[in-house]
């Protein structure tokens, strides 16, 4: 049966789909001049080879001897550095994945982000991811290097993008290891996942390909991971064995043990017709399992409460399915709703994943405005149909900030209030400009939560 299979997917090729690419191996040290001239010269060959999208490692831009040499070196996005590289790009042609710089944070220097930076041909980012799993190892005697010492963790996830060669899904080295990041690319659309690496000899030897083949197969896309190798100091060395893998598991590409390129083509049809083929993720159970993940929505449109429009100037938060906003007329100083973007009646109408959601936005809007009104406790509650004093038929969750004798002589007054302020002709709605500067401020707050 796989002969048969196999076979089905290369009758179905077809050449129109497919783009040549470059995938590079380093031994970067701290000579950052040195290292960028080595890629300069790697670039070359790729736009030789007629490739249109170049892939270098994690550490392109430096590899320290010390935690406070990785920090002191740590560069700017936007710096000098990075503008050499966007000359590159211009000069040559071609997209850039750039797999890990040292990206100083102008707000806090000293612990730098490990960014995956992809240029375009015309030198502009199109896309920027932050590492999100840093890693931390400690094996006596043999290994010892702990990330989180001279990098800091990135907060978001970040879609795939289109480039020349496929939609692309950005990770970096020990992002890897944890599939629901590589599912989550592929629910987004990506073709192509890169992973960047710096992987050590010791887990390299043990897990390298193993991991690599795992995320191509389980996702049905291609694998790209540029690889560091070799002695970079007396303090550190790499395993190397840059690959491309393709979405059947085939290694279709491999360095050699040395500061080395290797070269592949990508068929973004043959990733369709396996899709096509063996369509797993049409069978996945999400009766009974999902994959929830945090994710922001930075869209800025205006959102529909029932039958209101929501501005958006009054919205202070967007996840993928719901949005938290400030209310037109609150019951206490501190009080929002959150709501799930699709219009429902009833809590019972959400699905499992606009459910968890809801509920997870809830909780960072909890901690929000508990930070920002310095209080301790808060309500959450949910008034689901009008005997429970619903007055706008779409589901909605209020978050109030609590204070002591904020309802006289009971807490709970609080719920006559909810199901009564809105018909109180006294309570005098509030203008958008007041609204649009109380959501400023928790917009601001709510990203440091």
């Amino acid at each position: 049966m796989l002969t048969a299979l196999t076979s089905a997917f290369r009758r179905t090729m077809s050449t129109h789909s497919r783009s040549m690419i470059a995938v590079c191996q380093l031994t970067s040290d701290h000579d950052v001049d040195k290292n960028f001239e080595i890629c300069k010269d790697m670039v070359k060959r790729a736009t030789d080879r007629n490739c249109k999208m170049i892939f270098f490692p994690e550490c392109f831009d430096f590899v320290g001897r010390s935690k406070e040499e990785n920090i002191s070196l740590a560069t700017e996005e936007t710096g000098a550095l990075m503008d050499r590289y966007r000359g590159l790009a211009k000069e040559s042609g071609l997209w850039i994945s750039l797999g890990g710089l040292h990206n100083k944070d102008p707000a806090e220097p000293h612990l730098p982000w490990n960014s995956h930076i992809v240029i375009d041909a015309d030198g502009k980012t199109r896309a920027l991811y932050n590492k999100l799993h840093l890693f931390d190892l400690e094996i006596p005697g043999k290994v010892r290097l702990m990330e989180s010492e001279f990098s800091k963790r990135g907060s978001q996830m970040v879609q795939p993008i289109d480039t020349p060669v496929g939609r692309l899904g950005l990770s970096i080295c020990y992002d890897l290891r944890f599939s629901e990041l590589s599912l989550w690319n592929r629910y987004k659309g990506a073709e192509i996942l890169s992973f960047p690496s710096a992987f050590t000899v010791n887990t390299g030897l043990a897990h390298w390909e193993a991991l690599l083949r795992a995320r191509a197969i389980e996702t049905q896309c291609y694998v790209v991971a540029a690889a560091q190798t070799g002695k970079h100091n007396e303090k550190r060395s790499s395993y190397g064995h840059s690959m491309v893998v393709d979405p059947w598991g085939a290694i279709v590409a491999q360095c050699s043990e040395r500061v080395d390129m290797c070269f592949a083509e990508i068929d973004t049809s043959y990733v369709a017709e396996l899709r096509k083929m063996q369509p797993v993720f049409e069978h996945r159970r999400s009766d009974l399992y999902t994959l929830h993940v945090n994710e922001i929505d930075n869209d800025n449109s205006p959102m529909k409460f029932s039958e209101f429009t929501i501005a958006p100037e009054s919205i202070f938060y967007r996840s993928r399915l719901c949005f938290a906003f400030v209310n037109l007329k609150p019951v206490l100083n501190g009080h929002v709703l959150i709501c799930p973007k699709r219009v429902c009646n009833h809590l019972t109408d959400l699905t499992d994943a606009e459910t968890a959601d809801l509920f997870v936005v809830a909780k960072k809007v909890q901690r929000m405005l508990e930070k920002v009104h310095n209080v301790s406790s808060s309500t959450v509650c949910v008034q689901d149909g009008p005997e429970a004093g619903q007055t706008v038929k779409h589901v909605h969750v209020h978050v109030l900030a609590r204070r002591q004798g904020d309802f006289g002589c009971s807490p709970d007054n609080l719920y006559q209030n909810l199901a009564t302020h809105d018909k109180d002709p006294k309570v005098r709605p509030r203008s958008q400009e007041e609204m649009s500067a109380e959501a400023a401020i928790y917009r601001e707050a709510i990203k440091n939560i």
